[in-house]
């Protein structure tokens, strides 16, 4: 799977930062296909020279299926080259919190309305079943079962 992600150069404690399109089973800083910008997070956001793209690559890597971490969808978002990714990609976080109470109660609620019609039918069926059958067979189970002899707690066999 191809991923459009951050590769980690600079000196200790001064990180830049390679945008590269790198197969997801390599290693961070290991091999990639292509590097297509740059971002430094030391420069302040209104300097030009902190990110750098290659916006016609990015597109067609895009197209390609190639998927861009959190960090990288939101520095192309922020550069109108994709949809500006709404909280991230996890899709927990895209919902604010007290939003997702109200969600999961409502879910809840049209969950609960189809059980409810599905059971009186369910008893329905139930009721339908002859009962004289299902009691016989029940004993007839239990006398099956041989007992076992349970020897007294302090005794050994």
């Amino acid at each position: 799977m191809l991923k459009l992600r951050l590769s980690r150069g600079g000196t200790k404690k001064r990180p830049v930062y390679k945008l590269v399109v790198a197969d997801s089973r390599f290693s961070r800083d290991g091999r990639f296909i292509e590097k297509v910008g740059f971002f430094n997070p030391l420069l302040p956001k209104e300097k030009k020279e902190r990110i750098g793209l290659e916006a016609e690559r990015i597109k067609y890597w895009l197209g390609q299926g190639a998927k861009p971490t959190t960090r990288v969808a939101r520095i192309l978002g922020e550069n109108e080259l994709m949809p500006m990714p709404v909280n991230g990609n996890n899709p927990q976080k895209a919902i604010p919190k007290k939003d997702r109470k109200k969600e999961t109660s409502t879910e809840a609620k049209k969950e609960e309305a189809p059980k409810a019609d599905a059971a009186p039918a369910a008893e329905a069926k139930k009721e339908e079943a002859p009962k004289a059958d299902a009691a016989p067979a029940a004993e007839a189970k239990k006398e099956e079962a041989p007992k076992k002899e349970e020897a007294p707690k302090g005794e050994k066999k």
